[in-house]
């Protein structure tokens, strides 16, 4: 009798210790505290933030940007201000709501956005988003239809692994795959974010595969404390999306059998990273590959440059390239749509979803382990290639269009620029934006003036992440290649303007701007 107590003493000893090691916020999360896991709170919380997450969630649309900007006044920074819409949003959807998840991908954008203005303008594009953020958590009932709650369970020492939690998700069962994470999660958030890519690389999908990244980002924005919270999104969208698969009888991704195919035959696993710098050509053939050779030739080749010992950052840069190709040969929109007329390029196009895609597997692989490093370049390759049907066999900028640009003055090409984006002329700004490149002039003036539209129009969603895709693979590329993304983005500029962003205006005036 006596040992029994002894050991129940010890345990509840230990878990009080792990649940004081992990943080108290994790550990709700988790469904772990001092208390038994049945004495859990049903309602997950946020510590310190929980007052601001709220207000988010209960403030109607109305009175946000108002109530936002007295937080701000008060002494709340943007970053802890975009933390707690992301912790807001996280508990609202959960990952499984198409606005709300396109909203929270633009918020680590949104605030890197805001480092690049003067300080007077840096809570616009932040503001913009929050607004977006709040309207959708109203249009769903705010805090009274929360998605995410508490995980319960006890036995952190139940077999799990990336197989384990892969194949959970694909039966697929939420209530096992959450546990499942759970578990992992108290093993430590970079143990965890590994494990989950093997579910992530089992469907091409850039809402998938950009969430995941997002959320990565995202636990540098709000603290690790709320790391589960913010990833536990990617492990829901995954399960619910194979059962949408399944409830429509869709096939899966031919990439669950080729990966591991492709991984054993050019013995990957347990391969060092390669270091070797591949020269231009080099790169620029591979982009082709993955281009326009189909999938299962793209993703061979990835996997045969990674056996060779090249390095993982040369074969990311041909795979944005390629994914730029699909923007500068994207011959538009065959059909008006909402807010994306016949002839636009703009939002959830093949060539802005193929780049921030792209962008999202470099990144993950970039901060995983070895094997996932090799398997998000393979399956990056596998998702950009094969999109390339029905485009331009020319790239922009057109010779056409190239011809009518006669200015080389760099001030006169920028305030050109801008004409041709008012006009929606997007073969001209293209144009411009690539002449601008042959200067030899600063980048940012340019970027100062596409940022600008970026804040200030819609973008179908996509604006933010976008931007911030061009930004960050112009920053890794080689000269060489770096201007083409700057000519893409001011065609996706052209393309999106005149729809401007709910909120924008207000958020301005209140600004006094």
């Amino acid at each position: 009798m006596f040992q029994a107590q002894r050991r129940e003493f010890l345990a509840d000893v230990g878990r009080g210790m792990f649940v004081a090691g992990l943080g108290s916020a994790l550990a709700i999360d988790l469904g772990l505290s001092s208390a038994y896991a049945e004495e859990s709170p049903k309602r997950l919380t946020f510590d310190k933030l929980e007052p601001l997450v709220s207000m988010m969630q209960e403030t109607p649309v109305a009175k946000i940007l108002p109530a936002l900007l007295t937080k701000h006044r008060e002494g709340i920074d943007l970053r802890t201000l975009t933390a707690a819409g992301a912790l807001a949003n996280a508990r609202t959807f959960g990952g499984q709501d198409y606005v709300g998840f396109h909203t929270f991908m633009a918020l680590p954008p949104a605030l890197e956005m805001a480092g690049e203005l003067p300080d007077e303008r840096k809570a616009l594009p932040v503001l913009k988003v929050l607004y977006r953020n709040a309207e959708r958590i109203q249009g769903v009932g705010g805090s009274k239809n929360e998605v995410l709650h508490p995980v319960i369970h006890d036995d952190v020492k139940l077999t799990v692994n990336a197989e384990t939690l892969r194949n959970t998700a694909r039966k697929p069962s939420m209530v096992g795959a959450e546990r499942q994470f759970a578990i992992l999660m108290t093993r430590g958030t970079q143990e965890a974010y590994d494990a989950l890519q093997h579910t992530i690389q089992d469907e091409v999908d850039v809402h998938r595969v950009v969430l995941c990244w997002r959320s990565w980002m995202m636990i540098d924005i709000a603290g690790k404390e709320y790391s589960h919270s913010l990833l536990r999104q990617s492990v829901r969208y995954c399960v619910d999306s194979e059962n949408r698969r399944l409830d429509r009888k869709y096939a899966a991704s031919g990439i669950r059998e080729l990966l591991p195919k492709l991984l054993d035959e050019h013995k990957l696993a347990g391969k060092a990273l390669g270091t070797k710098k591949p020269d231009d050509a080099w790169v620029e053939k591979l982009a082709e590959v993955i281009y326009g050779a189909g999938r299962d030739k793209a993703a061979e080749a990835v996997a045969m440059a990674l056996a060779e010992g090249f390095a993982p950052e040369s074969i990311g840069e041909a795979m944005s390239l390629a994914a730029n190709l699909l923007v500068l040969r994207d011959p538009g929109r065959k059909q008006d749509e909402e807010g994306k007329p016949k002839g636009s390029v703009h939002g959830a196009s093949v060539g802005v979803h193929a780049s921030d895609s792209a962008n999202a597997w470099r990144g993950i692989a970039r901060v995983s382990n070895a094997r996932n490093t090799f398997a998000s370049l393979i399956v990056g390759a596998y998702h950009t290639a094969g999109q390339n049907g029905g485009q331009n066999k020319e790239s922009q900028p057109f010779a056409d269009a190239l011809a009518k640009v006669t200015a080389k003055d760099p001030a006169k090409l920028l305030e050109l620029t801008e004409a041709a984006i008012r006009a929606k002329d997007q073969a001209l700004a293209s144009a411009l934006a690539s002449r601008y490149g042959e200067t030899g002039q600063s980048e940012k003036p340019l970027y100062d003036l596409l940022l600008k539209y970026a804040i200030s129009e819609d973008g179908a969603l996509h604006a933010e992440k976008y931007y911030r895709t061009v930004r960050e693979e112009f920053a890794s590329s080689r000269t060489s290649f770096r201007w083409r993304y700057m000519t893409a983005l001011a065609r996706v500029t052209a393309s999106e303007y005149g729809y401007p962003a709910p909120g924008y205006d207000e958020a301005k005036k209140l600004l006094k701007l």
